[in-house]
C-alpha cells in the first residue's frame, strides 16, 4: 500500500505495521469534535485539511473514568475523540477489494478506545481484511438524554450520541475505505459486550440502513425475556426514564439549563460515571446497568428487542454471535475459595453477581426464579457450598447458551440470512496474570490473532486456537460463512437442532443443556417481561 492515501477531508499518511507488508493509519478524524455548542448533538462531517495528515499516532481517548485499559495506554483524554484507526495489506491497483471488519470496543458504554492493543487488526488485515476501530462518545457525554435536548432536537430524542458517533464511523467507511483497498458492500460490524450490544442496535436502526451486511456480536446475543439481557451490553433505556435521569444528573451538577451543562468541563461529567447504576431496573436480583446506555428513543432505535424481531424492522445481515464458558458470574472451580475470601466484593455496572456460597446460591434463587425455585434447586441441587458454586456457574452457564438459541430463533424468524451461535471454552492465559480461564473478553486475542505482547504469553495451543478463530472470523467477514479449508466444520443454526458450536476446548457441536434443563429455562423465560 502506498502509505498515502486521499480521504473525503485530505490526504492522510500512515506508517508500516510491525509486518511491513501491512500500513496502520492511526488516528484519522471521522467526525468533527463534538466540543463546545457540538456536545450532545450528532456528529458531523469531518472538518477538512490541507497538506498531508500524519496519521500516525492513535487520538486521543473519550472522556471516562480513569481505569486500567486507559492508564496503560499513555494517550491523552479530550472530547475530541472522534477518530478511527486502519489496517490494510492493499496493494495499489489490486483488482479486487477487500473485505472490511469494523470494531466497536466494549466497555459498558462508560469505559474503553479503539486504540486497545489487543484489538490490533494487523494479523486479520495479513488474513484479507480491512480494519477499522474507533472511538465513540461514552457516559454522560455519549448517552445523557433531558427533555430540554430532546426537543433541541428535530427527531424529538435524546441519549444517543455515542451511536451515532458509530453509524457516522460507518458513514465514512462507506464513503472512504474504498481508498485504503476495502469493499463498501462487505463491511462487518463486529464488537464485545457493549461492543455487541452496540451490534445489535445497529442492526435494528433505521439510520445505519446498508451501511453493513454482516453482523458479529460476542457475548451478549440474549433472548428478548432474559432479566440478563436487562443489565449486560444489551440494556437499553426507554426515553421518559433516560430523560427524568438526565435531568437529576443535570440538577446535582447544579445546571440547569444546556447552555450550562455545556459550559461545564468534561471531568465534571466524568465523575460519578465510573460507579452510577441503574436501580429501577428489575433484573431478577442485584445486578443492575450503567446509568448511561442506549435509549429506545423513536429515532434511532425505534422499539425494543421483542417489537422490532416480531415485526421483522431490522437489517438482514449476517449474523455471528456467542458467550464465553466464564462469564456473567461463572468463574473456574479453581476461584471458588478466592471469592469466598474476598466476600462481597466491589461490584460494577454491568458486572453479574458470583454465587459461591450455599446461602447465597439459595436466597439469590428463590429471588429470581419466585415460585419456580423449588424446581430450579431441584435442578441445580446446592448441598454444600462447593455444590452450590458449581451450580451456580452450570445455571449460568446453561441460561447464556439457551438464551442465545432463542435469541436467533427470535431473529430467524423473518431472516433470509444464516445465523452462527458459539460457545468459548478455551482456558487462555489471563490479561495480567491469573488464572487461565475462558474469561470474558479473552476470545477477543484469539479472534485478532494476537499482538505480539500477547502472542509472548502464548504456548503452541494457544497459537492453533488463534489460527482457527481468526481463521473463522476472516472467512465470515469475506463471505457471510465462516466455514472454510482446514477449519472444523461450523454448521448454521437450525431451529431443529438444540445445540451451539463449541469454539476452543474444543471444536464442534455441543448441546445446550440436560433435557429438563432446557425445559426448565424455556418455561421461565416465557414467565418473563419481554424487553
Amino acid at each position: 500500500m502506498h502509505h498515502q492515501v486521499r480521504t473525503e477531508a485530505g490526504v492522510v499518511e500512515g506508517i508500516p505495521g510491525v509486518d511491513r507488508s501491512v500500513t496502520v493509519f492511526r488516528g484519522i478524524p471521522y467526525a468533527a469534535p463534538p466540543v463546545g455548542d457540538l456536545r450532545w448533538r450528532p456528529p458531523r462531517p469531518p472538518v477538512r485539511w490541507t497538506g498531508v495528515y500524519q496519521a500516525d499516532s492513535f487520538g486521543a481517548v473519550a472522556p471516562q473514568a480513569p481505569g486500567p485499559e486507559v492508564n496503560a495506554l499513555d494517550l491523552p483524554m479530550s472530547e475530541d475523540c472522534l477518530r478511527l484507526n486502519v489496517w490494510t495489506a492493499a496493494e495499489p491497483g489490486d483488482e479486487r477489494p477487500r473485505p472490511v471488519l469494523v470494531w466497536i470496543h466494549g466497555g459498558g458504554f462508560r469505559v474503553g478506545t479503539g486504540a486497545n492493543p489487543r484489538h490490533d487488526g494487523e494479523a486479520l488485515a495479513r488474513k484479507g481484511l480491512v480494519v477499522v476501530t474507533f472511538n465513540y462518545r461514552l457516559g454522560a457525554l455519549g448517552f445523557l438524554a433531558t427533555p430540554e435536548l430532546s426537543e433541541e432536537s428535530e427527531h424529538g430524542a435524546s441519549g444517543n450520541y455515542g451511536l451515532l458517533d458509530q453509524i457516522a464511523a460507518l458513514q465514512w467507511v462507506r464513503r472512504n475505505i474504498g481508498a485504503f483497498g476495502g469493499d463498501p458492500g462487505r463491511v462487518t460490524v463486529a464488537g464485545q459486550s457493549a461492543g455487541a450490544g452496540s451490534v445489535h442496535f445497529l442492526a435494528m436502526s433505521p439510520l445505519s440502513e446498508g451501511l453493513f451486511q454482516r453482523a458479529v456480536a460476542q457475548s451478549h446475543a440474549r433472548h428478548s425475556r432474559d432479566p440478563e439481557l436487562r443489565y449486560l451490553g444489551t440494556s437499553y433505556r426507554t426515553l421518559p426514564d433516560a430523560e427524568k435521569a438526565g435531568s437529576q444528573y443535570a440538577a446535582d451538577r447544579g445546571a440547569r439549563t444546556l447552555k450550562r451543562l455545556r459550559a461545564l468541563p468534561w471531568p465534571r461529567l466524568v465523575e460519578g460515571n465510573a460507579s452510577a447504576v441503574d436501580g429501577a431496573v428489575d433484573t431478577g436480583g442485584p445486578a443492575k446497568p450503567p446509568s448511561f446506555r442506549p435509549v429506545v428513543d423513536g429515532w434511532a432505535i425505534p422499539d425494543g428487542y421483542a417489537g422490532t424481531y416480531a415485526k421483522g424492522q431490522r437489517h438482514d445481515v449476517w449474523y455471528l454471535a456467542g458467550s464465553n464458558l466464564d462469564e456473567s458470574g461463572a468463574i473456574p472451580e479453581s476461584d471458588f475459595e478466592a471469592y469466598r475470601a474476598a466476600g462481597k466484593r466491589f461490584w460494577r455496572p454491568g458486572a453479574p453477581p458470583v454465587h459461591v456460597t450455599r446461602d447465597d446460591f439459595v436466597a439469590a434463587s428463590h429471588q429470581k426464579f419466585a415460585s419456580m425455585a423449588e424446581e430450579f434447586l431441584r435442578l441445580y441441587p446446592a448441598g454444600t457450598d462447593d455444590e452450590a458454586a458449581r451450580s451456580h456457574c452450570a445455571a449460568v452457564r446453561d441460561n447464556a447458551r439457551i438464551s442465545t438459541w432463542l435469541w436467533a430463533k427470535d431473529w430467524s424468524a423473518h431472516a433470509n440470512r444464516p445465523v452462527y451461535t458459539y460457545f468459548w471454552t478455551h482456558a487462555s492465559p489471563a490479561v495480567g496474570g491469573g488464572t487461565r480461564r475462558a474469561a470474558h473478553g479473552s476470545e477477543i486475542d484469539f479472534v485478532f490473532g494476537g499482538n505480539e505482547s500477547v502472542r509472548a504469553r502464548w504456548d503452541d495451543g494457544d497459537h492453533q486456537v488463534a489460527e482457527t478463530m481468526s481463521g473463522y472470523w476472516a472467512n465470515f467477514a469475506a463471505t457471510g460463512d465462516p466455514n472454510g479449508p482446514g477449519l472444523p466444520p461450523w454448521p448454521a443454526w437450525t431451529q431443529d437442532t438444540q445445540a451451539v458450536m463449541e469454539l476452543g476446548g474444543e471444536f464442534g457441536l455441543i448441546a445446550l443443556a440436560d433435557p429438563p434443563r432446557l425445559d426448565f429455562w424455556t418455561r421461565f423465560f416465557r414467565t418473563q417481561q419481554a424487553w
